[in-house]
């Protein structure tokens, strides 16, 4: 299967760049290009690419209220944000907006090509720059832990479920994951697919900020 892909940057030299190493690819595809935030948000309305790498900052509209404004009318399109920035604030509120990570335009060739089909198969990504650490401390700062109470949906969860949630809140792999508790990677995707259908999350960076944002893993936990 060919995965599809949408590059929206305002930098020429940026899109050339990318396009001319998914293209060479046999299972990827550029289906289409944009300069700016409302041209990009068109394009993947009328492309529906199975993945949108997006600039951060665009005149018009920036990436974030682009991921926003197509998450929010319902677009399937994996949205991966990009920056120049391994610490930029706005990337921050693009994973809150419904992004399913964000890569560094430093990426190397082989990481960037390897990120898409990661996203594609519905796994979220974070640059090997940034651990869910950066993404707690951020949340930390916005949020006051222990004031709300516990969200309804929290309690959907079994126990080993909300041990598999800490897990993937701390940055850990499936196969990471599956070690610490001793089962296999199929039982580890099994708890995280359910982790994600009762708390109605797109993929696993949602969940990252999820559990931070409600206080169930603090920064600095390893």
């Amino acid at each position: 299967m060919t995965l599809r892909i949408a590059i929206v940057d305002d930098q020429h030299l940026v899109r050339a760049g990318f396009r001319m190493i998914l293209d060479a690819e046999e299972d990827l595809e550029v289906i289409g290009e944009a300069g700016d935030g409302i041209a990009g948000v068109d394009l993947v309305r009328r492309e529906a690419p199975d993945v949108a790498l997006m600039d951060v900052r665009m005149p018009h509209r920036d990436g974030i209220e682009a991921t926003r404004e197509l998450l929010g009318q319902g677009s399937t399109t994996r949205i991966v944000i990009l920056t120049t920035f391994d610490l930029d604030e706005y990337v921050f509120a693009a994973l809150r907006a419904g992004a399913s990570g964000f890569l560094l335009k430093d990426t190397p060739p082989e990481d960037l090509v390897n990120a898409v089909r990661t996203v594609a198969t519905g796994e979220a990504l974070l640059s090997p720059s940034i651990t869910s650490r950066v993404i707690a401390a951020f949340v930390e700062g916005a949020t006051s832990f222990g004031e709300a109470p516990e969200p309804a949906e929290l309690t959907m969860l079994t126990d080993r479920e909300r041990e598999v949630l800490g897990w993937i809140a701390r940055g850990h792999s499936n196969a990471e994951i599956a070690g610490e508790l001793f089962v296999s990677e199929t039982t580890v995707k099994t708890h995280v697919g359910r982790v994600l259908a009762k708390l109605q999350l797109r993929d696993r960076v949602q969940a990252v900020v999820y559990a931070y944002e409600h206080g169930l893993v603090r920064a600095g936990q390893g």
